[in-house]
């Protein structure tokens, strides 16, 4: 199980394919893992070096003492890139991880070529909702998130024909760490990057989810007006999109980088 370490936290990071092709980093949403992407990993490996890692406080990645921070979540996929000897590269983020995109994409715009935020928003809910939020798991564990996430996720008519998937994925939310979740609760109660999206200069991809509660379209349109010369794809999907619709997330994601 590859590891490094990326300012005192060990992240847990697995890649696919083959080293000489163009690479395509993939960055995972509150309360999941790498294995996330796994329709992503299986279309892109043939034609990319796949990069996937364990945010940390997630998955197999170690819980380092929170609160932590946007910057931080930033910093951790500039060290894997520098670890794996990757200059440029493509960077895909879902909800937490588009967030990531957002800050990368200000503050490191000379390691990507292009840069697809899903189901995201430059500012995600509330400070207080996410420090309540925090407090709560740090109470209670993970089971009581885990037990109502899947309304969040996914639109009903997915959950009722992939209970098995859902299950899965509400399982490997419980058995998280309750600290390192209630840490990422925190650095997103304090992300706020509405003021520097006009900044970006890197090609951006927005893809919002049609039926997400969650990052609206309208958080979406919020980012396409404000990023110079980016792009929207609107998905028929709720908040994880690349699970409830892999093909269409695909395709979009492929014909924004093949130009």
């Amino acid at each position: 199980m590859p590891t490094f370490s990326s300012n005192d936290t060990q992240i847990h990071y697995q890649t696919f394919g083959d080293v000489t092709q163009p690479a395509i980093i993939f960055s995972n949403s509150l309360g999941t893992n790498y294995a996330m992407w796994q329709s992503q990993i299986d279309h892109f490996k043939d034609d990319f070096f796949v990069i996937c890692y364990d945010t940390r406080g997630h998955g197999a990645s170690s819980v380092p003492q929170g609160p932590y921070t946007l910057e931080q979540l930033g910093q951790d996929v500039v060290s894997l890139l520098e670890h794996l000897n990757i200059e440029k590269t493509v960077f895909c983020g879902i909800s937490m991880g588009g967030l990531t995109g957002q800050w990368l994409a200000v503050n490191k715009p000379e390691r990507f070529s292009h840069v697809i935020v899903c189901n995201t928003a430059a500012k995600i809910g509330q400070e207080q909702a996410w420090l309540e939020r925090a407090a709560l798991v740090r109470e209670q564990g993970l089971a009581p998130i885990a037990s109502t996430a899947a309304g969040r996720w996914f639109t009903d008519k997915f959950i009722q024909s992939n209970a098995a998937e859902v299950e899965k994925l509400q399982y490997s939310l419980a058995a998280g760490s309750a600290d390192g979740y209630a840490s990422c609760c925190e650095a997103l109660s304090k992300a706020d990057l509405r003021e520097q999206l006009k900044d970006i200069t890197v090609p951006v991809l927005i893809v919002a989810g049609q039926q997400d509660p969650v990052t609206t379209v309208t958080d979406g349109q919020f980012m396409l007006e404000r990023i110079p010369g980016s792009q929207m794809f609107e998905i028929n999907a709720s908040h994880i999109s690349n699970i409830e619709c892999p093909n269409e997330f695909n395709q979009a994601v492929e014909e924004f980088i093949a130009v």
